[in-house]
């Protein structure tokens, strides 16, 4: 008899949810905040992790970059309440091969779990047509030009109230870079000032 899926799990998965999965899989654990995942990770060779796109501790997909650069084996499934393609193609890039959002997982992580261990890549059918469209539909005019995974990350900062200075120092960048990402967002997004970018940031619900 072949040996259940060992998995571990982030921040933002429910209760209740731990329970549905440690029916189907071997649960080695539930981690709180980023540094932990990544040691716990090094230490219990999970077959698959499942976190939150943004982990306490640390910058938007750093715990996903970190695992996958020390665990290549280890398969990473995204939890996440964004919908947005950007994110869910920076979590791909970042080496997540499934993105689930949180608002249906209990209907698809398990599927998505079984799925990554067989070496394929799933993403919940809520986000599947947005991360299509993105690479089928022709460059929007300037002010209407999607944001990258990068500069999503720095809008959620901003939308949390962060200084630019806080901005780059949590993100590993230039303070200069962090600027130069929110002019482009201001001239994207048609805003005049960091309190419209707030709006917006809220409207694309990376913030309460």
């Amino acid at each position: 008899m072949p040996s259940k899926i060992s998995i571990l799990l982030g921040d933002g998965v429910s209760r209740g949810l731990e329970g549905v999965l440690s029916q189907s899989f071997r649960l080695l654990g539930t981690v709180g905040d980023g540094q932990a995942l990544i040691a716990a990770a090094l230490v219990l060779k999970p077959d698959v992790v499942i976190t939150d796109i943004f982990m306490p501790g640390l910058a938007e997909m750093e715990a996903i970059r970190q695992i996958k650069k020390a665990r290549p084996a280890t398969k990473i499934v995204a939890l996440s309440r964004h919908s947005e393609a950007a994110l869910v193609e920076g979590a791909l890039n970042a080496g997540a091969t499934g993105y689930v959002l949180k608002i249906s997982a209990l209907e698809n992580l398990v599927n998505a779990i079984r799925e990554v261990v067989m070496g394929r890549i799933y993403i919940c059918s809520r986000v599947a047509g947005l991360v299509a469209a993105l690479h089928q539909t022709p460059a929007a005019p300037s002010g209407e030009r999607r944001l990258t995974a990068r500069q999503l990350e720095v809008l959620r900062l901003i939308g949390e109230g962060c200084t630019m200075k806080k901005v780059a120092s949590m993100l590993g960048i230039s303070r200069r870079t962090a600027e130069s990402h929110k002019y482009y967002m201001m001239q994207a997004l048609g805003c005049k000032t960091t309190a419209e970018l707030v709006r917006h940031a809220v409207k694309l619900r990376l913030v309460p």
